[in-house]
């Protein structure tokens, strides 16, 4: 069984029945929606047209929001709604990236997501939803889309009918009869500077102009709601956190089977690092959620397919080995370190790139999705790992065989690092999205940080490196040490730009 909705736009007449009766049933607090009327218009005056689009949850065949999910707050019932407790959920916003159709959002009188449930306690009670009900022109539909008896299921075998986002594979039960290109598809029709009847949010104002549009029509967007970024600067921040713990301890571990001696600074240095990195990492994430003091449930209501959930297991591991490896050195005891050392080095990688699985997962974000982010993670933690340990090492008598693996580290991986961004952001992209959210940082509102912000500094690091690695000696302690604070503000800028442009891209 598979409830879904047919919406008739060809018979719909924008009259937000639909809005008000969901607002009214669900109590849905001002300025949010679980289901919305937008309005595009095509054409010059006089000669002009106009669509409506009814937006709301797909309640997908196979939902990316419940797969996010960390506590399971959002489930597929057996009827295939998708629906949402929110007495689990701890407003992490992972299901808000998830969803490609912008239907989710956070629910300001609970501060937990909230969205279309098609009703369901209705449905419970063989009532139709209240949408349907007040429709004054039947132009919604519901029902059962397994049932080829059903009304729905001749009406979408019979009409020609289109879906939104269906390059994305979420299998959407919201079928639309007649609806315009325009209105499905949420790049094809900017906002202008205003609506209808009012003042478009600040969000859409700012991320108009990155928009392709469509020149033949003149497709433009004059009602529609507000979806700001659901992640910032914490997320960013965290990326950068995580990135030196990871790297650091990596790097003494390497050291440590190698025979190469670090003293002090593999044996606490490092270690510290990694519980500064993963301890500041989980503080960061529990800051960002909307019901922080819930973020046990991530653990005591674990969805194992969710890799918020499996990142949180990664990081609480994490630092606990470090804890372990700063007491096998305090105890001098070399078994334990050899142990460790070889633990260090996957848990290091996890630690570095379980966010490229967790960024999979956010299907809304196409410029997210890249295959190589994981590598690039990898890169990015041994560079700023080792440019922190470089600044540090300037504190300690390292040999040179330990200088010249801090070395080099950091030119490869800073190397490693330019030439993953000449791949990703100088070929293809496998999404008009993705493609539209790069042209943004590397031509758009987000070049003048990502060019002189991160890649200028990141080479001047990457030449400085090279040229310590070439001549030795103090002076190329004092270089990489150098070239090692430049990545850190460099890195930070890169993954501002990336974090942002990847939410920029409108759903809806």
């Amino acid at each position: 069984m598979q409830l879904g909705f047919a919406i008739d736009q060809r018979t719909c007449i924008g009259c937000h029945a639909c809005t008000v009766a969901c607002k009214t049933e669900h109590e849905v607090p001002l300025g949010q929606f679980r289901t919305w009327v937008k309005y595009v218009d095509s054409g010059e005056f006089p000669d002009t047209t106009r669509s409506f689009g009814v937006m709301r949850c797909n309640h997908c065949t196979d939902a990316p929001c419940v797969k996010i999910c960390p506590t399971q707050a959002l489930f597929k019932r057996e009827d295939g709604i998708v629906d949402f407790d929110n007495e689990r959920c701890i407003g992490c916003k992972s299901c808000m990236q998830a969803c490609p159709y912008d239907a989710i959002y956070i629910d300001a009188n609970t501060n937990t997501a909230a969205k279309c449930n098609l009703c369901a306690h209705r449905v419970d009670e063989d009532m139709e939803p209240a949408c349907v009900v007040v429709c004054p022109t039947h132009s919604i539909w519901v029902g059962d889309l397994d049932d080829p008896t059903s009304g729905i299921a001749r009406l979408v075998a019979t009409q020609e009918t289109a879906v939104r986002a269906p390059e994305q594979n979420t299998g959407p039960n919201v079928f639309y009869l007649g609806a315009d290109q325009a209105v499905l598809d949420p790049l094809a029709a900017p906002v202008d500077d205003t609506y209808i009847w009012a003042k478009p949010d600040a969000h859409r104002l700012e991320t108009a102009g990155d928009l392709p549009g469509s020149p033949r029509t003149g497709a433009r967007t004059t009602l529609n709601t507000a979806h700001p970024r659901p992640w910032g600067w914490k997320v960013t921040t965290y990326l950068w956190t995580k990135g030196i713990g990871a790297g650091a301890l990596a790097l003494a571990a390497l050291a440590w089977l190698l025979g190469i001696d670090m003293g002090g600074l593999g044996d606490y240095v490092a270690p510290a690092l990694g519980i500064f990195g993963g301890a500041t990492t989980g503080a960061l994430l529990v800051w960002d959620l909307k019901r922080p003091e819930r973020f046990l449930y991530l653990f005591l209501k674990s969805n194992f397919s969710s890799w918020l959930v499996l990142g949180g297991y990664v990081l609480s591991l994490f630092v606990g080995g470090s804890v372990l490896w700063i007491l096998a050195a305090l105890l001098d005891l070399d078994w334990a370190m050899t142990t460790l050392a070889w633990l260090a080095i996957p848990a290091s990688a996890l630690m570095a790139g379980y966010t490229a699985f967790l960024f999979g997962q956010a299907e809304g974000r196409d410029l997210w999705q890249s295959p190589v982010l994981f590598w690039h993670l990898q890169a990015q933690a041994v560079m700023v790992g080792s440019g922190i340990l470089a600044i540090a090492g300037l504190f300690f008598d390292l040999a040179p065989a330990a200088w010249g693996l801090i070395l080099g580290a950091f030119v490869i991986s800073t190397v490693t690092h330019l030439v993953i961004l000449l791949v990703e952001y100088g070929g293809k992209h496998a999404s008009r999205q993705a493609a539209t959210a790069a042209h943004v940082i590397t031509h758009g509102r987000y070049a003048r940080t990502f060019w002189l912000g991160s890649v200028v500094p990141t080479i001047v690091a990457a030449v400085l490196g090279a040229v310590a690695w070439a001549i030795g000696g103090t002076t190329a302690g004092i270089l990489v040490a150098i070239a090692g604070l430049i990545v850190q503000p460099a890195l930070l800028a890169y993954e501002s730009v990336f974090v942002r442009a990847g939410q920029d891209m409108p759903l809806s």
